[in-house]
């Protein structure tokens, strides 16, 4: 028996009209034609669909069971049309993120609610645990865009730049480090440095300062929280180095004190990497939009 979804939506509409003028009329083509696609229906069922004597015009019970096959598979076949129409018109998606910049999940949270507000239907997660093959994955279409502050020449990937940061380093203000005016890497070496838990590789005082330097601090003590990392070292703790962005608030406080690493200063760019293809997406463009006010907001502009 060869069933077509025209057969589950003709038999629905005569069990709601009670009638074949009536359903012919709903299904805007004539009663003949659908007479006809009955009895074609009919004629391979091998039994009656309709108790033809009745009015209104009733289902036998083998139309009930076509009628509960048509109530159970219709809705899915309209709700998989109007998925498949969001994804052509960029209303739906999904939206999986991998995270390098182990800070910028403070930063990144407010993006998302924002997000949430336009594009409620895009299903949105964040993929901390590919943060170290967080490119590949991206290449593998396993995420979706991935925060990084290290572009790479990828084929068929764009590296979106959101903003500018400075590492700095953070102490308690009755820190002996306080009195300079910026640190150097070989004032690591007393030092317990304080740094969220991630590879070496991935912290900016370790790729851009103590490794091209040579310099190992005295300890590293690895913390998950920002907010426990400067409760630490306000009671003086350790020393650690975050983006400006993270400890704007509190360079003013009398608790710490923020230093630039080096004469020079170290500044870095954050970015967002995303499949070239995917640029287009409205709900990716709004994302990418939303992060840059939001980074504006960090820098005070």
């Amino acid at each position: 028996m060869h069933i077509e979804f025209r057969h589950l939506r003709t038999i629905q509409a005569i069990h709601k009209a009670g009638g074949l003028a009536r359903a012919a009329e709903m299904m805007n083509i004539t009663q003949s034609a659908l007479s006809h696609q009955v009895k074609g229906l009919e004629d391979q069922a091998g039994v009656e669909l309709f108790v033809r004597r009745s009015k209104p015009l009733k289902l036998s019970p083998a139309g009930q069971r076509l009628l509960k096959l048509a109530e159970q598979v219709l809705p899915q076949v309209a709700a998989l049309q109007e998925e498949f129409s969001g994804l052509r018109d960029g209303s739906t998606g999904r939206m999986h993120i991998a995270i390098e910049c182990h800070a910028c999940f403070e930063w990144l949270f407010p993006v998302l609610e924002q997000f949430r507000r336009s594009f409620g239907e895009v299903d949105v997660d964040i993929r901390p645990g590919l943060a170290f093959d967080a490119l590949p994955a991206l290449l593998r279409e396993e995420v979706d865009l991935v925060i990084s502050s290290d572009p790479e020449e990828i084929a068929g990937v764009e590296f979106i730049e959101l903003f500018d940061y400075q590492a700095v380093f953070v102490a308690a203000s009755a820190h002996p480090l306080a009195q300079k005016a910026y640190i150097e890497a070989e004032d690591f070496r007393s030092e317990t440095l304080i740094t969220y838990p991630v590879e070496r590789t991935r912290l900016d005082v370790f790729s851009q300062l103590l490794i091209p330097s040579k310099v190992e601090p005295a300890a590293i003590r690895q913390v998950e929280l920002t907010a426990v990392i400067l409760l630490l070292v306000a009671s003086n703790r350790g020393v650690s180095v975050l983006p400006d962005w993270v400890v704007r608030e509190v360079k003013y406080s009398s608790d710490y004190v923020t230093r630039p690493l080096t004469e020079k200063g170290i500044t870095r760019s954050l970015f967002a990497a995303i499949r070239t293809e995917d640029r287009e997406k409205p709900f990716m463009q709004e994302l990418l939009n939303l992060a840059s006010v939001e980074a504006r907001k960090l820098q005070g502009v």
